[in-house]
């Protein structure tokens, strides 16, 4: 079992083809809104591939909490350890333009996670297999976890999004740190290859559709990525990290998930919505191999 701690969010979608300069209205294309979070996200990606999946999180007494939850159940998440709290349930604001997005992210009920709250499930985490989380929970929510499972001996992923709220001395207490090249850069001050090298087997880093780069103790290993035509691009940092976490706990080697992850992460960009092209196990393999060829 996987264990996720993180956001939950709805994404209130815009396409557009002219992203409006300081001060001015445009007009805009499709608007929808699309369940997201990057916590959501990455337990629906590792729900998919087929890993058993429980959620702690929160959500508010609202509608966009109600149909948040209910998408998680319909991937098969339990969502047991998700309360409803009084805040309002946290949004995205996410610009879709020429395949690529900028994201604006409203925390809401996501940082009523509080130490207090993950603490009370703490027999749940000691069952797990992995522990994955994100920043877009308190800080000292994600400190307090971090203590947590060292101490229980569980396994953590930490996508470090936003990195604004990474705390260096957090390395010695995560399993696996999965920042993007941007991310990277600014949690180290170095380039990914520099980085790498300080943390062999846990720096793995995410190059987009140049696939990812980890250093194994003795060389920089890069996982080349698959090249598709991006239809949207917002959930693919999040299936990777799911579809990583799901193969390691499949007893895949670190280059073996780093690639399954790279292909999951392709197939995710090719239709709309963070959650929208999460793939299938078969999906994956069934790419693998045509990669292969």
């Amino acid at each position: 079992m996987i264990t996720v701690i993180g956001s939950i969010n709805m994404d209130l979608v815009c396409e557009t083809n002219n992203l409006p300069k300081h001060g001015e209205t445009v007009l805009g294309g499709r608007f929808e809104t699309v369940p997201g979070g990057k916590g959501a996200n990455q337990a629906v990606a590792a729900a998919r591939l087929g890993s058993s999946i429980t959620m702690i999180g929160a959500v508010g007494h609202d509608s966009f909490g109600s149909v948040l939850k209910q998408k998680l159940e319909d991937e098969k998440v339990d969502t047991s350890y998700i309360e409803c709290v009084s805040t309002n349930t946290g949004i995205a604001n996410i610009i879709v333009y020429n395949g690529d997005n900028q994201i604006i992210v409203v925390p809401g009920a996501n940082f009523q996670v509080t130490p207090s709250m993950v603490g009370k499930h703490r027999e749940l985490i000691s069952q797990s297999a992995m522990v994955i989380m994100q920043l877009e929970i308190p800080p000292q929510t994600v400190e307090y976890i971090l203590e947590l499972c060292r101490e229980l001996h569980v396994p953590v992923i930490l996508n470090p999004a936003p990195a604004e709220n990474f705390q260096i001395e957090w390395m010695d207490k995560i399993t696996y740190l999965t920042p993007n090249e941007t991310e990277v850069t600014e949690i180290f001050g170095t380039s990914p290859e520099q980085a790498v090298r300080q943390y062999p087997n846990q720096l793995i880093v995410t190059l987009g559709e140049s696939g990812a780069m980890y250093f194994d103790g003795r060389d920089i290993i890069k996982v080349d990525g698959y090249p598709v035509v991006p239809v949207d691009t917002t959930g693919a940092g999040d299936t990777f990290n799911g579809a990583f976490a799901h193969a390691i706990t499949e007893g895949k080697s670190i280059k073996e998930a780093v690639r399954f992850a790279n292909i999951a992460g392709s197939l995710s960009v090719e239709k709309f919505g963070a959650q929208g092209g999460m793939p299938t196990e078969a999906e994956v393999v069934a790419r693998m191999k045509g990669a292969a060829l």
